[in-house]
């Protein structure tokens, strides 16, 4: 019998990252100081997705009580993309295994630095 294949789907303002361990140059060219990468403090790696972002209240309804609004709700915008490269706090990571692979589920907030590449035109 086949299964289906299993999809990984991160919710709120998570991003999934590939960490890279111990080099204190990032694959992007950024030096993380030495202190901060044996206290463990910050850590790299790729975003390879992210969640949706956070759902956010219609302020334009002007209603005592916006949650009780059913319509499309809006969500804030995600300042990550898949692609980009992260410099986090390590401290925010949680470890997961999905299909024998590791990665790190990162809260956005817990975000310091994206390196993005422009694609060319």
């Amino acid at each position: 019998m086949d299964f289906p294949k299993k999809q990984l789907i991160l919710v709120g303002d998570r991003v999934l990252i590939t960490p890279e361990e111990g080099d204190d140059r990032t694959r992007v060219g950024l030096y993380l100081p030495a202190t901060a990468i044996e206290t463990q403090q910050v850590q790299s790696g790729l975003i390879v997705a992210t969640g949706p972002g956070d759902p956010v209240a219609d302020l334009s309804t002007l209603d005592d009580e916006p949650w009780k609004n059913r319509g499309e709700r809006r969500r804030s915008t995600m300042q990550a993309r898949v692609g980009d490269h992260a410099i986090f706090f390590r401290k925010a990571a949680v470890e997961i295994t999905f299909e024998e692979r590791k990665y790190l589920v990162v809260p956005q907030a817990a975000l310091l630095v994206i390196v993005r590449e422009d694609l060319p035109i």
